[in-house]
């Protein structure tokens, strides 16, 4: 007779509160300097095209440095990468506080400190991100993704008014708030490195006086035979056994059998990714959506500007959308964990798609607001599907480079927006050109619906097995 599991219970795992506490933290700092640099560069120099140049290499830096990024989470201890890149934050975030305190703040520091802060994100966030799969089981990573992307709508809701507080009293305060949560971030992540290292530290001395029964044999062997280069190292093979279990994602065996090539590591990445066809149509079909609907939303706030609408009602549109994917993270889990994966997603990009063509005859920003609102109801559980099933399908060992080849390609696509969105406006008009954004929806979803692989894609419990069948062996 069997009995059944009772489901991993996200509440009760201390692992996984104190890593969203660190991430949370964390994710703040960068929603507070990004709503912050754009408008002291506007002040400063009084030059939108001086500020969009900041951000545009910024943008860059973090695409580059994403890439190496997850070479490093693959290398390194993922959870003591996330305490050396809060650290990081923390001196970068104070470096500022200095640079405003001392009224140094110009266009090249600004752009200096835009470029370090990029560089940051991109070379140490992915260790975060790739650490969850350590942290939380394959049968619950649905529901922390979904637990995630609620996180993510009340950052999107708090960051702007608490930036627009801070920033206010001073561009100081920006950097000493940011300070305080790399701290915090860099705090809790060393909370949960303590805690790993004591969960495995009874099974290490258990393994103890095994391995040093190994040790001795094999120095025995090797003083018997010390040029044999066929006799099997039994403590080498022990010490490798211990890198394996240990919370790294470490490339252990490729470091054992050659030297360590960063370029060779990034191509393994994205050819892995590339070869997983459970996978691969999926993330095409994300970055393709991803065009169509920044390039719809950004055509929207540029031509609210146009008509003469205040910053603070075209905020309205962020607003109401961090509201609704705040209400769609509550339900996301559900969804996840009964759901086939295949369709929360097809459903919701279809959802998203119709929305797009609902933005083209309204001009009201609380009708477009309303609308905007519909959109993106559904996104906190296709992100939750895509990412939880993507978390699940990876092995450990390859999730960081796996996870920067898919940053990469979803970035890939976004500085197309402004120009979809600019040129349209210029050339053919508001209407026309929510049109263009709505078919690049529209396409996106038919690639979906065509994509067998996607389809497939079970719910929450299905996730593993589903992998195991397109595991490269």
């Amino acid at each position: 007779m069997t009995t059944a599991t009772a489901p991993h219970s996200l509440i009760r795992n201390g692992r996984y509160a104190a890593w969203l506490v660190s991430d949370t933290a964390k994710g703040l700092a960068s929603a507070l300097f990004g709503f912050a640099i754009p408008l002291i560069a506007l002040f400063v120099t009084n030059e939108p095209a001086q500020a969009g140049a900041i951000s545009a290499v910024g943008m860059t830096i973090r695409t580059v440095t994403t890439v190496f990024g997850g070479v490093l989470a693959d290398r390194h201890r993922r959870i003591v990468m996330m305490v050396m890149g809060s650290l990081v934050g923390v001196v970068l975030s104070v470096a500022f506080t200095v640079l405003a305190l001392t009224d140094a703040l110009t266009f090249v520091t600004l752009l200096i400190m835009e470029i370090l802060l990029a560089a940051r994100t991109g070379l140490f966030d992915i260790a975060g991100e790739s650490a969850l799969k350590e942290i939380v089981p394959d049968d619950a990573m649905g529901r922390a993704q979904a637990a995630n992307q609620g996180r993510d709508a009340v950052l999107q809701l708090a960051g702007g008014p608490l930036g627009g507080v801070l920033l206010a009293a001073g561009a100081w305060l920006i950097g000493a708030a940011m300070a305080v949560c790399h701290l915090i971030a860099a705090v809790t992540a060393w909370l949960l490195q303590s805690s790993a290292v004591a969960s495995t530290a009874p099974a290490r001395s258990e393994n103890g006086d095994e391995s040093a029964r190994r040790r001795s044999v094999n120095a025995r062997r090797a003083d018997d035979t010390p040029d044999d280069p066929g006799f099997p190292d039994e403590a080498a093979d022990d010490t490798r056994t211990d890198a394996a279990a240990s919370d790294t994602g470490l490339v252990a065996a490729a470091i054992a059998v050659g030297k360590p090539n960063a370029l060779r590591e990034v191509r393994e990445g994205f050819g892995w990714l590339f070869s997983r066809v459970d996978l691969r149509g999926v993330l095409f079909v994300a970055t393709i959506v991803n065009l169509g609907f920044s390039s719809a939303l950004t055509t929207v706030i540029y031509a609210l500007q146009q008509q003469g609408h205040t910053p603070l009602t075209i905020g309205l549109l962020a607003t109401g959308a961090g509201v609704a994917m705040l209400v769609g993270a509550l339900f996301a889990p559900l969804l996840v964990s009964r759901v086939r994966a295949g369709t929360v997603i097809i459903g919701g990009l279809a959802v998203s798609a119709i929305g797009v063509f609902a933005l083209i005859p309204f001009h009201s920003p609380l009708l477009l607001t309303l609308v905007l609102a519909g959109i993106v109801l559904f996104i906190p559980a296709v992100n939750a599907a895509l990412m939880g099933y993507f978390m699940v399908a990876t092995p450990t060992e390859m999730l960081g480079r796996a996870n920067s080849a898919s940053a990469v390609l979803g970035m890939g696509a976004m500085p197309l927006a402004p120009l979809v969105a600019g040129i349209g406006l210029s050339l053919i008009g508001r209407e026309a050109t929510l049109v263009v954004g709505a078919v690049i929806c529209a396409i996106a979803v038919l690639l979906a619906v065509s994509n067998a692989a996607l389809r497939a894609l079970p719910a929450e419990s299905g996730w593993a097995a589903h992998a195991g069948q397109f595991a490269i062996r």
